[in-house]
């Protein structure tokens, strides 16, 4: 699994201009958009629901864009995003008590499917759960509100990811989100990480257009020195 996306998230863009913002930073080179929609119960914050991610569909924005849901209950939420436009949805076992069953509801609904691991939780919550699963995201931050600190401990919880994943040889993402910024790209990507989640770091810049390159860069440095 040799592609690497960057996945700017707009709950650090201007929400005045959402539509133009995303539409700038696709151009400059992202790959996937991440929305994250919470609901101020599961995390102390409120942000998107379903008929914002519709209307930057209808922008349009066509890029696959996952939907992480930050919000409990969250069975009732699943298809509403499926619906507006969600390529794959993200959510957390915390936010459900039946979590295979909520696993099955995002493919029912035609989305691939994520779990979202908090720093404080184990990744060992994936074991029975893993064969359903596209993606797996890895919060560096606690979840809530951007621009936060990289918490260092997720490195390792990369690694345990990473081995359970190798045992399966199945096809599953390694995604994290939370305080990315450059210093951390190259140990991130040689951790094995798929898909880097970047908020601040990019919408924060006066140039996002800079810096993703700057980022794309990176990543192919990172390619370069992985085939010596």
């Amino acid at each position: 699994m040799n592609k690497i996306f960057i996945s700017p998230s707009i709950l650090s863009a201007n929400f005045s201009t959402l539509g133009k913002e995303i539409q700038n930073v696709l151009k400059a080179g992202a790959d996937i958009i991440h929305f994250d929609a919470m609901d101020n119960h599961y995390v102390p914050n409120l942000t998107f629901g379903p008929i914002v991610l519709e209307s930057i569909r209808r922008y349009p924005i066509l890029a696959p864009i996952d939907v992480h849901i930050m919000a409990k209950p969250v069975d009732n939420l699943i298809p509403l995003f499926a619906k507006a436009g969600a390529t794959s949805i993200t959510i957390h076992p915390e936010s459900t008590y039946h979590l295979d069953r909520t696993l099955d509801i995002i493919k029912e609904n035609g989305c691939k499917v994520g779990l979202a691991i908090n720093p404080s939780l184990s990744v060992n919550i994936i074991d029975n759960v893993i064969d359903k699963l596209d993606l797996i995201l890895l919060m560096s931050v606690n979840p809530g509100f951007p621009a936060q600190k990289f918490i260092l401990n997720t490195f390792k919880k990369i690694f345990e990811v990473k081995k359970k994943i190798n045992s399966i040889e199945k096809k599953i993402y390694i995604s994290v989100d939370g305080g990315v910024k450059f210093c951390h790209i190259q140990p991130l990507l040689r951790s094995g990480v798929n898909i880097l989640v970047i908020g601040s770091y990019i919408f924060n810049n006066i140039n996002s257009k800079s810096i993703i390159k700057k980022i794309k860069n990176e990543i192919k440095n990172f390619k370069n020195i992985s085939i010596v």
